[in-house]
């Protein structure tokens, strides 16, 4: 019966829709509208609701997403294998700035408990945070975090953890070619993050091209000549610890200088209470990873509406993901605030389209086969999906990677398509907390900040229930509408950004570790 099976057309122009149902359908089946399937179609995956000529467009989102390889009958299923990928827009051809603002209204009465900072920035976790200057020390790191959490964390329970920001960065780099201001100024900002409360120690060694004081914005000449008993010193002997120190004498006397910095920090992050910060303070970084069908219709909508919230209410939301922006940024151009930042959306996208060039691939790359088990069959369909998670505001600002925000509202923020390198980066920019939906599922998370995972269909939801922590999935099956369950993830927002939820990542201790984007030459 056809009212066994479900279809989701996104636009009355579509010629294409995705299968609701869990399992998908057989062939034979009749769907609504009449349409008899031809082949086993999966569950997210598409169906001709027409014949589609050889050539001819298929669309879904009111875009095309791809062109027939040949004749596609009605019933069939559109597959990633009969769909050939368009090519991006142009971007010498975009409007820019062009589209009239929507006249929303201030969101008044909310506030989140946060730590509040010297600088006015306001963290949602309280954490102790030990970088590194070259990956050579990240074995002392390591040891020195574990018996930090084993023998001094419990003196003070007010401090939510310590981290160890170990990369693979400082050394056989080539440090002054011009795209090493990348990672040198992500790890820079790391060290900024407002959940570190300015409690942040390096660990070096001492011969590593990035020396530990530049990651503190002293520059090697400054530190060469630093008067001693000036603040600088006494920033280097407060947060710096080289181990190749003269005054050193083996592995347990690092140890114990790391040990006794680490306390002198513990114990000022100790006096740290919660206290009502406004929103704001609240830096939302948007995610997507393990995308489906599914995606662009559930998660990602509901996202955009809280994203909508969170601007409304007076704080930052940040979108990022180049590669998943690049096929839909005619659609983003015109809410740019103004030309100049529409501007800056296509600097970032020539740098990413050069930066592809250079390594002979292209943003077709990014299509994992996940996301084609999903029912995505191109990156072009993923980032019509992808780009619904920045909502509807205005974009007031464009960040090149690992570049600190400088606005509150709706930010793009440059980074790679990677879920670690774009969780770094984000962190970098000022994110304190995240929200990363999925469809294939992933057991992502960032220790140095709350993620909110958020399932786009059910069946994942339920299959991994203790592992997401809001099922979007329920507007697919018409459960709740779109704007409950954004209204329902602004709320969810709120209470994980003041400890009163915690998300499943951080009840499991599961966490990835933070990952710099390089695009500079490796010596």
């Amino acid at each position: 019966m056809s009212d066994s099976y479900v279809l989701i057309q996104i636009h009355e122009s579509d010629n294409v829709a995705i299968i609701l149902n869990q399992g998908g359908a057989p062939k034979g089946a009749e769907l609504p509208g009449g349409v008899v399937l031809l082949e086993d179609v999966p569950q997210g995956h598409k169906v001709a609701l027409s014949d589609i000529a050889d050539g001819g467009e298929v669309r879904r989102y009111n875009e095309v997403v791809g062109y027939a390889k040949h004749e596609i009958k009605q019933g069939s299923w559109v597959s990633e294998k009969v769909v050939d990928m368009p090519t991006p827009p142009a971007l010498d051809e975009l409007p820019l700035a062009t589209r009239e603002k929507p006249a929303f209204e201030p969101l008044e009465g909310y506030t989140f408990d946060g730590y509040k900072n010297p600088d006015g920035s306001a963290g949602t976790k309280n954490l102790l945070g030990i970088s590194t200057s070259v990956q050579c020390v990240a074995g002392i790191t390591d040891y020195v975090v574990k018996l930090i959490k084993k023998t001094l964390l419990p003196k003070y329970p007010n401090v939510d953890g310590v981290v160890a920001l170990n990369h693979s960065y400082g050394c056989g780099v080539a440090i002054t070619a011009p795209a090493a201001i990348v990672p040198i100024r992500t790890l820079q900002n790391i060290a900024k993050n407002p959940n570190f409360g300015g409690e942040i120690m390096v660990v070096g060694l001492g011969c590593e091209k990035l020396s530990p004081s530049r990651l503190l914005e002293i520059d090697d000449e400054q530190a060469i000549n630093i008067l001693p008993n000036s603040e600088a010193a006494r920033t280097l002997e407060d947060h710096v610890v080289s181990l190749q120190d003269e005054n050193h004498h083996g592995f347990q006397d690092m140890v114990d200088h790391i040990m006794e910095m680490a306390e002198a920090h513990l114990e000022r992050l100790n006096k740290r209470r919660r206290e009502p910060c406004p929103i704001s303070e609240l830096v939302v970084g948007m995610q997507c990873g393990g995308s489906d069908a599914f995606s662009g219709i559930t998660a990602n909508p509901a996202v955009g509406y809280a994203s909508d919230l969170i601007v409304r209410a007076g704080g930052s939301v940040m979108f990022s993901e180049v590669t998943e922006v690049r096929d839909a940024i005619h659609l983003l151009t015109p809410r740019a605030d103004t030309v100049e930042v529409g501007k800056a959306l296509l600097r970032e996208m020539q740098w990413y389209d050069d930066y592809l060039n250079q390594g002979q691939a292209d943003r077709s790359a990014n299509t994992t086969p996940g996301n084609k088990k999903g029912g995505l069959n191109n990156i072009v369909e993923k980032s019509l999906g992808s780009i619904t998670k920045s909502g509807n505001s205005p974009i007031i600002d464009v960040l090149s990677p690992g570049e600190r925000i400088r606005k509150r509202g709706l930010i793009f923020a440059a980074t790679p398509a990677s879920d670690f390198i774009c969780g770094t980066l984000q962190f970098a920019s000022g994110m304190n907390i995240q929200v990363f939906t999925t469809g294939r599922g992933t057991p992502y998370g960032l220790e140095v900040a709350p993620v909110i995972k958020v399932s786009t269909n059910s069946t994942l939801g339920k299959r991994w229930h203790d592992l997401i922590d809001m099922d979007a999935g329920r507007i697919a099956s018409k459960e709740i509408t779109l704007e409950e369950a954004g209204w329902e993830l602004f709320h969810l927002i709120l209470d994980v950004a003041s400890g009163r939820k915690q998300v499943a990542a951080d009840k499991l201790g599961l966490h990835n570790d933070l990952v710099l984007f390089n695009p500079a030459p490796v010596t």
